[in-house]
């Protein structure tokens, strides 16, 4: 992690930095330091808006302290965002839909 850190406060590329973030991120999530995770993917979010990577690994954080509704529904965004496939992308506005309240019923 040290060598994140550094990285981090060394003024990287955009590229290197993105990488650098998710790097982070996935190493404090891995070893069960969700709430450091969360903050170094909002981090890397707030500098890389829509960063699908990073939206990703944040959605497994996400998972992991139990926030499943916010996980799935950051995941759903990002296979509407990033899907080449057609049969996805149909169902694009119903699935953009449904993430912002998985629960809700039609009736």
């Amino acid at each position: 992690m040290p060598f994140y850190l550094a990285a981090i406060d060394a003024g990287l590329s955009d590229e290197a930095l993105r990488s650098a973030y998710l790097g982070l991120g996935s190493t404090y999530r891995v070893l069960g330091r969700y709430q450091e995770a969360l903050a170094t993917f909002d981090e890397g979010l707030s500098k890389f808006p829509g960063a699908a990577e990073l939206e990703v690994f944040k959605s497994m954080a996400l998972y992991n302290v139990g926030r499943n509704r916010e996980a799935v529904a950051g995941l759903l965004a990002v296979v509407v965002e990033t899907s080449n496939d057609q049969t996805v992308q149909s169902y694009r506005r119903a699935i953009a839909l449904y993430a912002e309240d998985l629960d809700r019923q039609w009736r």
